[in-house]
């Protein structure tokens, strides 16, 4: 069955960059099937920013995704294919090395973290 293309949809030459960077498949047991399609759904899910449980059911199970996801985080596939395209641009002369950007966020914990405190509170402290 043929489903609409979705603009995070790799293109032929992207998958070619980008499969032999993925985990050999298993010597033994059940066989990978579907990287591309599961790739295909993890780029939805990253660019569109919805949940995991909203990705349009063409795009296949949103548990494979999420999984496969965490597993090429663990293991380092997402930083293989984040080097192969980065040479792969650099080949194209597509990257001007002298222009550097570094990024850095900061999220404080929730619960249990040590916090900021402002206002009345942070008066406290500070006079105690």
């Amino acid at each position: 069955m043929d489903r609409k293309p979705y603009p995070t949809d790799l293109t032929d030459e992207q998958w070619a960059l980008i499969e032999p960077h993925l985990p050999p498949q298993p010597a033994y047991g059940r066989r990978r099937r579907h990287d591309r399609q599961v790739l295909n759904a993890i780029l939805y899910v990253m660019r569109s920013g919805c949940r995991w449980c909203d990705l349009p059911h063409d795009l296949g199970d949103d548990s494979t995704a999420h999984r496969w996801f965490l597993r090429w985080h663990e293991d380092g596939t997402w930083e293989r294919i984040w080097f192969a395209l980065l040479s792969a641009l650099d080949e194209r002369q597509k990257l001007d090395w002298a222009i550097a950007l570094l990024d850095g966020s900061f999220v404080p914990a929730k619960k249990g973290g040590r916090t900021l405190a402002t206002g009345a509170k942070a008066r406290a402290r500070r006079s105690t």
